[in-house]
């Protein structure tokens, strides 16, 4: 697929990363020597240097004869992406994706507007990470989780502490000791253990430290966290640190919830800001997060839950690990170095938000066949969570699960049919129509990607 990026700052850099290591052609154009002279030296893509938005510098870039153009230029001004786009569109672009940085563009109407002008795909980095923070504190009794069908079905990440019923057991002695009924809630489809990811076999033994990957039905939510050694927590109280465009909208949103909010910010200014857009009963602090001594003054210790957002990775992690010897049950942090994302798992950070990732969840579907609804990127592995509805006479379509040749990177969680969600197994035979959930590791994507054509 031949790919044109707009901008080559820390999103579009780690796209034309992710995207090139797909085997796409990129194409990526900035007008700063510097950012595309990094880019260069970590991924093989070819480079225009010009104005963004110049329609002699779209040309030489080939967006007229380009599958994807992906506007995602480094600029406060998010008019550079949108112009970007619409002339991309004209130019002859088979799709076109923008980022904005407006809640306004998001509405249903001006979505509306902007499709039919060409614009397949409008998204707000920041807007999905406030939704995905309060996503994980909706449910605090696994790491991550991600809905399917309106939550009919779901997928977890749980990690294995010392109090885990399932440590030093092989998969197939768990499941020994489930029910049919039980068997029929949850299926566990992957490990990350290190630097590795795992599809388990009957032999696979749990160890300590695991992040364990499940698909469950709703029912088997309750289920799992026993299995897992987990409890739910209820959060009725959260502290902020960091005072950035993701805790303005995340304190607005939980405020929204009922849940009290209390946001720490260091930079006086900013605190008048924040006063001044976010409702009264949000409490704005100016001080520094980092003090751990101003933490508590400010009842770190009655909190449910703790969200670092400060800007700085390392200032997010420890202020986590602090706010968890403090006693606060649920701590996030942002972290978008994604080389640090396993190690705030291992100091015992629960849940880790990167705006680039959750990004890519976004575009990557539009790089595969056009029955790929929905994709994620789950945090402590490289693989991805595809949802595809089966075509009629596909290969996936052929025989039962466990007679179909499929890949060994890869496993279906679950399928939606009609009202109706099941885990799948071996004697599951996909229909057409099915909405089908494939958690695939990537060098396995594409080969699933034909099974469902």
């Amino acid at each position: 697929m031949k790919i044109v990026i707009q901008g080559a700052g820390k999103v579009g850099s780690h796209l034309a990363k992710m995207l090139r290591s797909e085997g796409n052609d990129i194409t990526i154009i900035d007008d700063d020597e510097s950012r595309l002279g990094k880019l260069t030296s970590a991924v093989d893509v070819r480079t225009i240097l010009g104005n963004p938005s110049s329609t002699a510098v779209l040309t030489k870039a080939g967006v007229g004869k380009c599958d994807l153009f992906i506007a995602v230029y480094p600029s406060t001004q998010q008019e550079t992406n949108i112009v970007g786009a619409l002339l991309a569109k004209r130019l002859g672009a088979a799709k076109v994706l923008a980022r904005v940085n407006d809640e306004e563009y998001l509405s249903p109407d001006n979505r509306l507007m902007f499709n039919e002008l060409g614009i397949e795909l409008l998204f707000y980095p920041e807007r999905i990470a406030a939704d995905e923070i309060v996503a994980q504190l909706k449910r605090s009794s696994s790491s991550e989780t991600m809905d399917f069908g309106h939550g009919q079905l779901q997928i977890s990440l749980f990690k294995l502490d010392e109090n885990s019923p399932l440590l030093d057991l092989r998969l197939s002695e768990f499941v020994a000791k489930l029910s049919k009924e039980e068997l029929d809630q949850f299926r566990i489809i992957a490990i990350s253990r290190g630097n590795n990811t795992i599809i388990p076999t009957p032999d696979t033994l749990f160890q300590y430290d695991d992040m364990v990957f499940t698909f469950s039905r709703q029912e088997g939510l309750e289920l799992m966290v026993k299995y897992f050694g987990q409890s739910t927590i209820q959060v009725e109280k959260v502290m902020i640190v960091g005072g950035n465009e993701v805790a303005e909208m995340l304190a607005a949103d939980l405020l929204a919830m009922g849940i009290s909010v209390k946001l720490i910010e260091i930079d006086h200014d900013r605190c008048l800001k924040l006063t001044e857009k976010l409702d009264d009963d949000i409490e704005i602090v100016n001080g520094d997060g980092r003090n751990s001594d101003l933490l508590f003054d400010e009842g770190i210790n009655e909190c449910d839950a703790f969200v670092a957002l400060t800007g700085r990775d390392e200032t997010n992690v420890l202020t986590c690990v602090v706010a968890k010897k403090m006693g606060v049950p649920r701590t996030v942090a942002e972290v978008e170095n994604t080389e640090y994302i396993r190690l705030a798992e291992e100091m015992g950070v629960d849940s880790v938000i990167n705006k680039k990732l959750i990004t890519a969840d976004k575009i990557f579907r539009f790089t595969l066949g056009g029955k790929a609804r929905f994709v994620k990127y789950m945090r402590s592995t490289n693989a991805e969570v595809i949802e595809y509805t089966a075509e009629e006479g596909s290969a996936i379509t052929r025989k039962a699960l466990k007679d179909i040749s499929f890949p060994s990177g890869a496993i279906i969680g679950g399928i939606i049919r009609d009202d109706d969600a099941f885990i799948a197994v071996g004697d599951t035979i996909i229909q057409a129509g099915d909405r089908v959930a494939v958690f695939a590791l990537p060098d396995s994507i594409k080969a699933v990607d034909k099974l469902f054509r």
